[in-house]
């Protein structure tokens, strides 16, 4: 099995340094970037498989290099922050996060995040059929790519779960906690902003009928009778 490769965008270097070892204790190989804009000559310069990327950043901040690296190729990316915000969290997961840890943290829990997003996206990419038809929009899982009328739509590594974590349920209403625990693999249901956020995302980008809000409950997809 090939290593897997994280980049760590913290620009205080103890954090930097003690998250790096507890992922490569972990068999992971990890590069440091300090400020935004290496962080994303680093991100175009390697192939990597996940970000660890602190929001406040000297030269740019997170949630630009978010939008940055996500523009060039979708990878999942777990937002460090030092305010327990609302508004920022939301911001951050807007721009292509897909999860968020708040300062201070245990190692042990970034760890087990980062296991949980890279699981995600490996059973969304083995599981099912190679695509997915709803209209005019097609799922490729195989490829991790959709399609829109033949024009290529792109989605954040959690928003594709998300749109194929629906897709496979068509007109099933999914309650937030359940999305929460079977597409971010959180156990409680604390976060049910980040679901509101994500199916936003996804009806910007794919159109504003394809998800159903179903109030006080949760949501569903809509498909062409």
């Amino acid at each position: 099995m090939n290593e897997r490769r994280v980049l760590v965008v913290e620009d205080e270097r103890t954090i930097a340094e003690s998250v790096a070892a507890r992922l490569r204790a972990e068999g992971f190989a990890v590069d440091i970037a300090g400020d935004g804009p290496s962080a994303v000559d680093r991100f175009r310069a390697g192939r990597y498989d996940i970000v660890v990327l602190d929001v406040m950043l000297p030269g740019f901040d997170g949630l630009e290099v978010c939008r940055r690296i996500q523009a060039e190729r979708p990878v999942p990316v777990l937002m460090l922050t030092a305010r327990d915000d609302e508004t920022d969290l939301l911001v951050g997961l807007a721009v292509g996060a897909d999860d968020y840890l708040t300062k201070p943290f245990s190692m042990r829990e970034l760890s087990a995040r980062v296991h949980v997003l890279l699981r995600r996206v490996e059973r969304a990419a083995s599981g099912g059929p190679p695509a997915l038809h709803l209209g005019e929009i097609e799922i490729n899982q195989a490829e991790r790519r959709v399609r829109r009328g033949g024009a290529e739509v792109h989605l954040t590594p959690t928003e594709f779960d998300l749109l194929v974590h629906l897709a496979r349920r068509p007109r099933t209403v999914l309650p937030r906690e359940r999305l929460l625990a079977e597409v971010w693999g959180w156990a409680e249901g604390s976060g049910t902003r980040t679901v509101d956020s994500h199916v936003k995302a996804l009806r910007r980008k794919l159109g504003a009928d394809l998800i159903r809000t179903v109030h006080g409950v949760g949501y569903a997809l809509e498909v062409p009778a």
